[in-house]
């Protein structure tokens, strides 16, 4: 029997004591919600196909967003934990398809506990495979928004901040064009529509580039549906506009992003920052601060926790607390996930509800329990 086999009853039954209900969404999945939601890293490694009547399928690339589904068909009207194990199936592994285990946690409104409660169980998770001391790394995408809401960024360029931090945490080149005041003259072929795009209402402009893509005849180009490629060509309606974009804004910005180390040091240092800056991010803070008491009363010590602000997970849905186990800091992760409460309400469920879940890889768990 396969390693990650013989572990799988006894980490059903871990996550069935802590209270997580199995599911077993189906395989084949819409592809739209996972080329609208999921990072470029997932979306380029997808299995697409297309149903009799032309709508997109997909071989599900990862559980997160079927477990979801699952709750919402269900009528997302009740706190729910559900916990899974299956295949998925990515171009970029070997054979197509590896085996992943997780759980997701939906409605909870105490979130700092419900985030501590799940980093928790991911090192339950971590141990059955002897992985007792991996190192946590953590990050915060929620404070990274709230600190671009103080900073009052224009929209396109806060979506796109948000957008390449969740992609990579390098946003080098981002803040360097910040930087740049546009050229006396630069004016490029597009650059009235442009303009006129920027200063119009967003879903108004998205829907508008939508449409005329739409009868362009373009349904998706190098796997992004058509609602990605407006968004990317919305994303340069003013990526050279100076408004709101100072110089001591982007220091913040990149002072922001080199604040790391335990939870305790970071939050010295935010709050530093914060009050040298004039912005009022005490709220998101007093939440950082308590969800670190509420991983210690896990029995975690904080100063396991290697946390940064520039740490981002390869989702675009994240929306809060992300954390990744990784053995000797190194490699890829074992456990990994984090806190998306818009997910729900994009995937139709109406008004934002509270989620947090993570992902397990058995196959690289087994690597490890084999070395």
């Amino acid at each position: 029997m396969p390693a990650d086999q013989s572990h799988a009853e006894e980490l059903l039954a871990l996550y069935a004591r802590a209270g997580f209900a199995r599911v077993e969404p189906p395989v084949l999945q819409p592809a739209d919600a996972f080329l609208d939601l999921s990072g470029e890293e997932m979306r380029r490694t997808m299995f697409i196909t297309m149903d009799p009547d032309g709508r997109e399928l997909c071989l599900r690339p990862d559980l997160t967003l079927p477990v979801c589904r699952h709750y919402i068909a269900e009528g997302a009207a009740q706190m729910r934990d559900f916990a899974y194990l299956g295949p998925v199936f990515r171009s970029d592994v070997p054979g197509g398809e590896l085996l992943q285990a997780g759980v997701e946690s939906f409605g909870r409104q105490d979130r700092e506990a419900a985030d501590a409660d799940l980093l928790a169980l991911g090192l339950e998770t971590a141990a059955l495979w002897g992985v007792i001391d991996p190192t946590i790394r953590l990050g915060d995408a929620g404070l990274f928004a709230t600190l671009l809401d103080a900073l009052n960024l224009p929209p396109v360029w806060r979506r796109r901040l948000i957008k390449d931090f969740a992609r990579s945490g390098d946003l080098g080149a981002d803040l360097a064009l910040l930087k740049q005041r546009p050229e006396e003259g630069g004016v490029t072929a597009h650059a009235g529509v442009l303009s006129a795009l920027a200063g119009s209402d967003p879903d108004a402009a998205r829907a508008l580039v939508t449409d005329l893509l739409s009868i362009a005849g373009i349904s998706t180009v190098g796997g992004r549906s058509v609602s990605e490629i407006a968004e990317r060509f919305l994303e340069q309606a003013a990526p050279g506009d100076g408004e709101g974009l100072s110089a001591e804004k982007v220091a913040v910005i990149e002072r922001y992003l080199a604040i790391a180390g335990t939870p305790d040091q970071a939050a010295a240092s935010l709050r530093a920052l914060v009050e040298e800056a004039g912005l009022d991010l005490a709220r998101a803070l007093d939440a950082f601060e308590n969800r670190t008491h509420f991983i210690a009363a896990q029995g975690i010590e904080p100063e396991r926790l290697s946390f940064a602000t520039a740490f981002g997970r390869p989702l675009d849905y994240y929306s809060g607390m992300v954390f990744e186990l990784h053995e000797n800091g190194a490699g890829a992760p074992l456990v990994a996930g984090g806190r998306y409460d818009g997910l729900l309400g994009r995937l139709g469920a109406g008004e934002p509800i509270p989620a947090v879940g993570f992902a397990v890889w058995l196959g690289r768990l087994d690597a490890v329990e084999a070395r």
